[in-house]
């Protein structure tokens, strides 16, 4: 096995994975505040229904504080996951938006979003966190 470019070291590690947490509950974080602040505009805008847009928008939340923080990352990553999916088969199968889609609203940007959090429920997003 060959030796990595740069030398290996944890706290670097630990730096990448809590940006990439806090990124990511950036992220989710906004997304599901826009869907409590406005549910009957954004459930127009999604094509579902206002109750399942709130319960959207709170584990949307709820995911990205256990991002931020720290707090069960690994369940809350693939929770956001399975939203991300669920935006995908829509964008799909429901829109008909290609990969790329029109002016960069396609399913590439979630797909990033689903590896971003399969990175973080693989790695236990570092070591950096408020509870273990």
């Amino acid at each position: 096995m060959r030796e990595p470019l740069l030398p290996r070291r944890q706290v670097p590690e630990d730096a990448s994975l809590l940006a990439l947490r806090l990124m990511l509950a950036a992220v989710f974080a906004t997304s599901g505040w826009n869907d409590l602040a406005s549910p009957v505009a954004r459930a127009a805008n999604m094509g579902v229904s206002v109750p399942f847009t709130i319960f959207l928008g709170g584990a949307e939340l709820a995911g990205s504080l256990g991002l931020a923080f720290g707090v069960l990352a690994q369940p809350a990553a693939l929770g956001l996951v399975l939203i991300m999916l669920g935006a995908i088969q829509k964008k799909i199968f429901v829109w008909h938006t290609g990969f790329w889609g029109q002016a960069s609203a396609g399913w590439s940007y979630d797909l990033m979003m689903i590896v971003m959090n399969l990175v973080v429920a693989a790695t236990g997003g570092g070591r950096w966190r408020l509870w273990r």
